[in-house]
């Protein structure tokens, strides 16, 4: 599959999650599994790691979203609150199956160039696509290394951190080719239908 292919995918995967109910977030969060192979375990870990923001959205929709207080209590969410709660921790939680299955099948590389690959067209109408793409990558190897301790303090006092970085960057894309065709027209058909419907 070309990278670019595989973005397209991942954006309507993306996209489509707002519009679906409890159906078709399972559906989708067990297509992920299929398709993924080697997934389960990078997934884990960025719901792992996103766990603070998973309780904190749940508790704000929670005990923001009008409706009957659950068990008629007056300090506890509502009925409608805590289905709204659920619903949208459920999809971000797929949503991060779909980042995981992303960095899974491309990986640095193999995003960069998908990127490159994406912003072709834009480079016609004068747009510094190779910047964007540069930084990327900069910004993509940087995540890899683990933060000094109180290194936060340092960009707080605008102090220079020292920035290791490649000197050359190869981005290596593939033909496209008839299959990356009907992947990107099955995914634009069926997210057209989503918000259609």
């Amino acid at each position: 599959m070309h990278p670019s292919c595989a973005l397209i995918i991942w954006l309507a995967a993306v996209l489509a999650l707002q519009a679906l109910g409890y159906a078709g977030v399972l559906l989708l969060a067990a297509g992920v599994l299929i398709v993924g192979g080697g997934v389960l375990r990078p997934w884990w870990g960025y719901v792992r790691r996103a766990r603070w923001l998973l309780v904190t959205l749940w508790l704000i929709l929670a005990y923001n979203v009008p409706g009957e207080a659950f068990h008629e209590q007056p300090w506890a969410p509502t009925y409608e609150g805590v289905a709204d709660a659920n619903l949208h921790a459920l999809r971000l939680i797929v949503m991060l199956g779909c980042l995981a299955w992303l960095f899974h099948r491309l990986g640095r590389d193999g995003l960069v160039s998908g990127l490159w690959g994406l912003l072709q067209p834009s480079r016609r109408l004068g747009l510094d696509t190779e910047r964007l793409v540069v930084r990327l990558a900069l910004v993509l190897d940087h995540l890899k290394v683990a933060p000094e301790r109180g290194g936060w303090r340092r960009m707080l006092r605008a102090e220079a951190m020292p920035v290791d970085g490649p000197e050359m960057l190869h981005l290596a894309l593939p033909c496209w080719t008839a299959r990356d065709s009907l992947l990107v027209a099955l995914a634009a058909t069926g997210l057209l239908g989503l918000l259609l419907v």
